[in-house]
């Protein structure tokens, strides 16, 4: 089994304080993207942001901002979405998710609540992060679990996938995966691990890394399915790296088979390495290496 050491590149200032007569208290989410426009509050669409922060205000009077992870697309969905707040409530952190739960509709669920310290930043501690695509293959669609996965009517040749995903570890310039529109300092990303594997008429990819472009996960999605109905060559991931051109690749997957799966912080070293444990089926990871935060992989 691989080994591990997470490191944040995050420094904490004063400006990660909690003001004095509050705490911070870190929550994990889960939720069905379906009917929402993503993580984000927005002016004239639902999001889930918005949803936690009326029913925090509904709970404790307080109209206080909610610190996610990362932003997600809309009709993405969420297993393991990081968000903190600063309260000046005395419900006890444990208590907090079922407080909430019940002011929250029934697609969205506050699955831990824990009281953290000063410096510690939902989006700017976080390590690395996992997705996971799920395509369901089959002639016809399945009625239970159809929000949760795409539709690929066409056999996948899963062996080709693996082998073709297998370039996208290590450190690399991945602006052929950044959807247009994006606004990232720099395109350069870590892949830690990635696995895929067949189950039934399901074929899932996951993926690991310190993080993520616009759309990056998407589009290797649906690379990969490409790959996996010969439509591309094996070798489409490993060009669109090297010649950063967005053509080489196939179209962006649709935002319903995505889940954000989990985040990762320092101390998470054992989550990170049983979720990619490399005797499981399909499961491939990066070399000894050490990234630009000071993240270590040792195989």
């Amino acid at each position: 089994m691989a080994e591990m050491v997470l490191r944040s590149k995050h420094r904490p200032s004063d400006a990660d304080r909690v003001p004095p007569g509050k705490r911070r208290i870190r929550l994990t989410v889960e939720f069905d993207g379906t009917d929402y426009s993503g993580w984000q509050r927005q002016a004239n669409a639902p999001s889930v942001q918005a949803c936690l922060e009326d029913a925090m205000e509904a709970l404790t009077g307080e109209h206080l901002p909610i610190i996610g992870c990362s932003r997600t697309d809309a009709g993405v969905h969420a297993q393991g979405l990081v968000c903190h707040l600063d309260t000046a409530s005395r419900i006890p952190a444990d208590r907090l998710p079922f407080a909430l739960n019940t002011r929250l509709p029934a697609d969205i669920r506050v699955r831990e609540g824990y009281e953290v310290m000063d410096g510690f930043h939902a989006r700017y501690s976080t390590c690395a992060k996992a997705y996971r695509y799920t395509f369901y293959n089959a002639r016809q669609m399945c009625a239970i679990g159809r929000q949760y996965a795409t539709h690929v009517p066409v056999h996948l040749d899963e062996n080709r996938m693996l082998e073709a995903a297998v370039p996208l570890l290590g450190t690399h310039d991945f602006a052929a995966y950044a959807a247009s529109g994006s606004v990232s300092k720099t395109t350069v990303r870590t892949v830690y691990a990635i696995r895929l594997w067949r189950d039934g008429e399901r074929v899932s990819f996951q993926i690991m890394g310190d993080g993520f472009l616009y759309n990056m996960v998407r589009i290797i999605a649906g690379t990969l399915s490409e790959i996996g109905m010969g439509k591309l060559d094996v070798s489409a991931i490993r060009q669109g790296i090297e010649s950063g051109d967005r053509l080489a690749l196939g179209a962006t997957a649709p935002a319903c088979g995505l889940m954000l799966e989990r985040v990762f912080y320092e101390g998470d070293e054992h989550a990170a390495l049983t979720m990619f444990d490399d005797r499981l089926t399909g499961v491939r990871i990066l070399d000894t290496g050490k990234d630009q935060h000071g993240t270590i992989w040792i195989k």
